[in-house]
C-alpha cells in the first residue's frame, strides 16, 4: 500500500503563460493553496473514548466564512479548532499516513510549504469540472455519428441501437447515451509543477486542471508517478 502524503485545499485562479530559458512559451494554471486550518482529525486506532474512525485523515478548511452563516451543529464542531472564527467555506478530509497525522494538531495552519514540493514534481489535482448541460453522444462520449450519404436521413448525430427486443430485452446499465455532461468530481493525475511562489501561496502547474476560475481544488503529491507524464 502506497504511503498517503499530505494534501492541501485551495482555489483555481486561472491560466497564464510563462517563458522557459530556451524561449518557449508554455501555458500554466495558477492555484492558490492555503493557508488551511486543521478543523479535526480522524484516527484509524481507538481514541480515548474507545471509538475509531477506521482511517487517518486531516479535516482541512479553506477560505474564511462569515460567522452569521455558521449553524449550531457546525459551531459545536468548531469549538476544538478555536471557535466560530475558524469557520471555512471549503472543508474537506485529506487522507494521510499516521506519521503525517502526528505532525499536526487541531487549530494548526497548513501552508504550501508543508507539502515539501519542488519544481518538476508531479501532483494530482481534484476538482469539479465545468458543467456543460445536456449533451448528445457525439459531444459527451465522442461517438463518430452516421455517414452523411447513402440514404442517411435525420439521423446524423444519433447513437444507434441501445438493445434488442428478444435479448436482452432491456437496456444494459452504463450504456453511453445523451445526458448531463460535466459538473462532476474529476482527478487529473501526474501534473508537473512549473513553479512555486510560497510568499503568495501560489502553485504553477503545466497544462490545465478541472474546474472554472475561483473553483475549489484539492492538491496532493501524485500517487501514480508515470514516467512518461
Amino acid at each position: 500500500m502506497k504511503e498517503r502524503k499530505l494534501g492541501i485545499l485551495g482555489e483555481k485562479l486561472g491560466m497564464t503563460t510563462i517563458f522557459t530559458e530556451d524561449g518557449r512559451a508554455l501555458g500554466v494554471t495558477v492555484l492558490q493553496l492555503g493557508p488551511c486550518v486543521v478543523l479535526a482529525k480522524r484516527f484509524a486506532g481507538a481514541r480515548q473514548n474507545g471509538r475509531s474512525d477506521g482511517y487517518n485523515a486531516l479535516v482541512l478548511g479553506y477560505g474564511q466564512k462569515s460567522a452569521h452563516r455558521v449553524n449550531k451543529p457546525e459551531a459545536g464542531q468548531l469549538k476544538a479548532a478555536g471557535g466560530i472564527e475558524q469557520a471555512r467555506r471549503f472543508v474537506c478530509e485529506v487522507r494521510v499516513s499516521e506519521a503525517t497525522l502526528g505532525r499536526f494538531e487541531v487549530g494548526q495552519t497548513v501552508s504550501i510549504g508543508d507539502l515539501e514540493l519542488s519544481v518538476n514534481d508531479k501532483v494530482d489535482v481534484i476538482g469539479t469540472s465545468k458543467g456543460k448541460g445536456t449533451a448528445g453522444v457525439m459531444k459527451r462520449h465522442h461517438f463518430g455519428g452516421f455517414r452523411a450519404t447513402h440514404g442517411t436521413h435525420e439521423y446524423f448525430r444519433h447513437g444507434g441501437s441501445i438493445g434488442c427486443r428478444k435479448w436482452p430485452g432491456r437496456v444494459f446499465k452504463g450504456r453511453k447515451m445523451p445526458g448531463r455532461m460535466g459538473n462532476e468530481r474529476v482527478t487529473t493525475q501526474n501534473i508537473r509543477v512549473a513553479g512555486i511562489r510560497a510568499e503568495d501561496n501560489c502553485l504553477l502547474l503545466y497544462g490545465a486542471v478541472p474546474g472554472s476560475r475561483k473553483s475549489h481544488v484539492v492538491v496532493r503529491l501524485a500517487i501514480k508517478k508515470h514516467p512518461a507524464a
